[in-house]
């Protein structure tokens, strides 16, 4: 075996780092400015309530995320093949789906807000403050799922960049708010949770008004007439969403899924969802270096899928792998060590929440490893379009695995120590990595989808 198998060349390492490191850094001061965000509501004794409305917005983004992997997998090929009509095509479609998601959990918020927050809690305190923040943040729905159409493009057009900096801008417009909001800063009176909801809703209108405005000013490869845009043919309509139903459908399961985790911890108590909210802030940190893996690998192996390289693409796929592995390492050991100072910036009052929120950050070292694997199988797959094995893998996973082993755990097992929980329920992405990994090997997911759009 050659050296070549396990290392990629000088331009192949240019290109992830041009790709992953401004997403890195994205990810890195979003989560970063998240768990200031954190801090200010713990500051208040609110993070169980604002947790809980997190939650709804974050099955909102996970559907949006759905639109975006199937429609981003043809924009990135559509990239790679310098096909502007159809790219076009392509974001005028995501925009549109992405609105209706967004509108979508507007009324649902609008019209049936306690019921859903009763599904995840039952404190009348933390009814009443989700409620008032909720009533507030649904107004940032839809300009959330609008903006990550055009982060998600802007990345299959290999220009991380913009969306690191447009990111940025929002998350400390979302910080600077809810500093003045919160506790009444410069002439205005202390709103507590509802200065929360409006930091939120006013980062938003940050983000989409940054990304319209700069796109269009820029003439971006994406934008184009309203009328081109626009014109999405039923033949076209079809053949992207044969592969776009299967992720969207994943994420909404996923999304529901995950959120069902959240519910399952809150039966253990507020004690174990302060402490889970407080880490997974921090986690959520070194979740950065998967996710500019996970990018920068389905773009690049994307545009040679759409040049019609293939074997070029498989190549690439090998060497995110091992290079993954080797950045599971260096993060695990990080984490671990620097759990406990971390924690100490939350200035958490209870001894019990700061002891748990450091054991399941230590606990996450482990789940780190694993997701760096498991976000270059998944990249490799999302970039030949192959949804329905991620499907499989994502939200059947999820379902068939990770929530009987967490339900069966807490209330057939009556177990009560939630790092031992939390460490157990890692084996569902153990499970991930053996099934996933077969898919991987076997190169079914290497497919130029360029070639199916055209076909008349």
């Amino acid at each position: 075996m050659t050296v070549s198998k396990y290392v990629g060349d000088r331009e192949f390492y240019s290109d992830v780092a041009r790709l992953a490191i401004p997403s890195m850094l994205q990810q890195l001061l979003s989560s970063a400015m998240g768990m200031v965000d954190t801090m200010m509501v713990s500051a208040i004794g609110m993070v169980t309530p604002v947790g809980i409305g997190s939650q709804i917005g974050h099955v909102c983004t996970c559907i949006s995320f759905g639109v975006m992997e199937g429609t981003g997998v043809y924009a990135a090929q559509f990239y790679g093949a310098d096909d502007r009509e159809n790219l076009q095509r392509t974001f005028g479609l995501s925009m549109i789906l992405n609105f209706i998601i967004g509108m979508i959990f507007y009324a649902l918020i609008a019209f049936r807000a306690v019921p859903v927050i009763r599904f995840y809690a039952k404190d009348p305190d933390v009814i009443k403050y989700a409620e008032i923040y909720l009533r507030l943040v649904k107004y940032s729905y839809p300009l959330n799922t609008c903006a990550l159409a055009f982060n998600y493009f802007y990345r299959c057009i290999h220009k991380t960049n913009v969306s690191m900096w447009i990111s940025t801008t929002s998350m400390a417009t979302n910080c600077l708010f809810n500093y003045i909001l919160i506790y009444g800063k410069f002439g205005f009176s202390p709103m507590g949770v509802e200065g929360a909801a409006w930091g939120t809703v006013a980062s938003q209108v940050v983000s989409l008004g940054l990304y319209a405005g700069y796109s269009i000013l820029n003439k971006e490869i994406f934008i184009g007439r309203i009328k081109t845009m626009l014109d999405i043919s039923r033949n076209f309509f079809k053949k992207v969403m044969i592969r776009t139903y299967p992720t969207i459908v994943n994420e909404t399961l996923f999304g529901f899924g995950t959120s069902l985790y959240v519910k399952a911890y809150a039966l253990l108590g507020t004690t174990v969802t302060d402490a889970y909210y407080v880490a997974n802030t921090i986690t959520n940190m070194f979740f950065s270096v998967c996710n500019g893996l996970s990018v920068s690998g389905s773009m690049l192996m994307g545009a040679q899928l759409g040049k019609g390289d293939v074997q070029k693409a498989i190549t690439q796929s090998r060497w995110f792998l091992y290079m993954g592995m080797g950045r599971s390492l260096i993060t695990g050991m990080i984490i671990i060590s620097a759990a406990d100072p971390l924690v100490t910036l939350f200035g958490l009052s209870s001894t019990e929440v700061f002891d748990l929120a450091v054991g399941i950050v230590r606990v996450s070292a482990l789940r780190i490893a694993l997701r760096m694997v498991v976000v270059v199988i998944f990249s490799s797959l999302r970039a030949g379009g192959d949804s329905k094995m991620l499907m499989m893998l994502d939200c059947g996973i999820v379902w068939l695995v990770g929530i009987p082993l967490i339900y069966g755990m807490i209330r057939v097992l009556h177990m009560h120590n939630f790092v031992i929980i939390y460490r157990l329920a890692q084996g569902e992405l153990a499970v991930r990595i053996l099934i996933g990994m077969r898919r991987f090997i076997s190169n079914q997911w290497a497919i130029n989808l360029t070639t199916e759009i055209n076909e008349a």
